[in-house]
């Protein structure tokens, strides 16, 4: 009778506890609401976007500017300093 009531007593702990949930596609959102909920994300982090002014805007431009003026020189200054020893080693072989 023992037994009978231990058994019971598994029976009745294996009935009370919650099956697993399985995942199905069911309850993954859709792609539409993803995407959807996507641009949501992005708007509400652009506005949280530290924009720069104008005047930051213009100088950082210039720097760059510069810059990029500078190495084109240098570039252009060795380009014709290692073409000039190619051709002057050309004539001399």
């Amino acid at each position: 009778m023992a037994e009978n009531e231990k058994k019971n007593g598994l029976e009745k702990s294996a009935e009370t506890k919650p099956a697993k949930a399985e995942k199905s596609k069911s309850d993954k959102p859709s792609v539409w609401s993803r995407i959807v909920s996507w641009f949501k994300s992005v708007r509400s982090e652009s506005k949280k976007v530290a924009w720069a002014n104008r005047k930051t805007v213009q100088a950082n431009s210039i720097i760059v500017i510069v810059c990029v003026l500078a190495c084109s020189i240098v570039l252009g200054i060795l380009d014709y300093l290692f073409n000039s020893a190619i051709v002057g080693l050309g004539m001399l072989i």
